[in-house]
């Protein structure tokens, strides 16, 4: 089986929709990280893409927060303006899937979902130190997870612990292979809102029988979001930071 995984869409269809081109015949099933919505101008749009055809999905804390689910305190003021204009905008179908949508961990075919850290899911797993406190405690030898934005991760074999690098900006990707003795913390990175300094939609590629991970980047067209985001009057910072990739 191979899957697509991705990671917070922020709902920004076209990095979505550029994602979907390019790993277009390389997957069987799509799953993802959370953070389906938030920030971006197409929340219905991902939803109903998302309800058609995710295989697997976990919410992230701007779900919880765009349905009505969360506190909107924790957020700074453009996260809350943001979340108060995608709530106002979702259908009524789509607040109610939201509401519904699971908390992880999620098993999938021997690998997990989480958002933030497999135990927190609201945590953000930024450091090797972060994800040394983490690696004892988890239930597979590789977890996908989200929140940072930050594409990469962690892993632990043969006693030590590295990094596992994103691609560089001239690069489309980098490969990975997942041995069963060690541990891995994978980030697809975020589809919709970059923060590595590569504006670039960032995914992932998942061979299960190979036990192959490739980290990918899509280019797109960010400014034609940021004008989507000023003309549906969201914060136009959260257009303008799209092309810098932070």
């Amino acid at each position: 089986m191979r899957y697509l995984v991705v990671s917070d869409i922020h709902a920004n269809w076209e990095a979505l929709d550029a994602v979907l081109t390019r790993a277009a015949g390389r997957y069987d099933a799509i799953v993802c990280c959370g953070d389906l919505i938030g920030y971006g101008p197409d929340p219905n749009r991902v939803i109903d893409w998302a309800r058609q055809n995710l295989h697997s999905v976990i919410r992230g804390n701007h779900d919880r927060a765009c349905c009505g689910l969360d506190d909107l305190e924790w957020f700074n003021p453009i996260a809350q303006a943001a979340s108060r204009w995608t709530m106002a905008e979702l259908t009524e179908s789509n607040l109610n899937w939201l509401r519904a949508l699971p908390q992880g961990p999620l098993i999938v075919n021997g690998f997990l979902l989480a958002h933030g850290s497999p135990l927190d899911e609201d945590e953000y797993v930024i450091s090797l130190s972060d994800a040394a406190n983490i690696f004892s405690y988890l239930e597979s030898s590789l977890t996908f997870f989200g929140h940072t934005h930050l594409q990469g991760g962690f892993a632990w074999l043969n006693g030590s612990r590295h990094a596992i690098a994103r691609p560089d900006p001239d690069e489309p990707a980098v490969s990975l292979r997942i041995d069963p003795d060690g541990a891995y913390l994978v980030n697809p990175g975020s589809v919709g809102q970059p923060r590595d300094g590569d504006a670039r939609a960032a995914y992932a590629l998942y061979n299960a029988e190979t036990r192959q991970v490739l980290l990918e980047r899509a280019p797109y067209d960010f400014d034609a979001v940021r004008l989507k985001i000023e003309a549906v009057g969201l914060p136009p910072g959260l257009g303008s930071r799209l092309g810098f990739g932070r």
